[in-house]
């Protein structure tokens, strides 16, 4: 099941360790099979707050997104990111393609005994 890296960062002044981050995030996520979905993109707001940017990269399964992550070329780049950028970082799981909201619903209707 697809799974997805979730980066919720709020960038603050542009510099050489962030550029050189960018620069060389792809090539640690390839041999992972990792590709963005978002990068940066500007968020629009429709209830509550969120300051920043969203970045959310795929990877084919929750396995090679954790790999990915403790890989020891994305562990060398990453303090480029953290050392200048506050973020939130997060791995979740996909659902399936045939997911059915209404069978979800219909199960914590029953476990609630509602």
């Amino acid at each position: 099941m697809t799974a997805y890296a979730i980066g919720h960062i709020r960038p603050e002044t542009m510099n050489e360790d962030i550029l050189r981050y960018i620069e060389e995030i792809q090539s640690t996520m390839d041999p992972f099979e990792g590709r963005f979905l978002v990068h940066g993109a500007k968020v629009e707001v429709l209830e509550g707050a969120f300051p920043g940017d969203m970045v959310i990269i795929a990877f084919p399964d929750m396995e090679r997104a954790r790999a990915w992550y403790a890989s020891p070329a994305y562990q060398e780049i990453l303090p480029l990111r953290t050392r200048h950028v506050p973020a939130d970082i997060l791995l979740v799981e996909g659902v399936p393609t045939a997911y059915d909201a209404t069978k979800t619903a219909a199960a914590l209707r029953e476990a609630a005994g509602l």
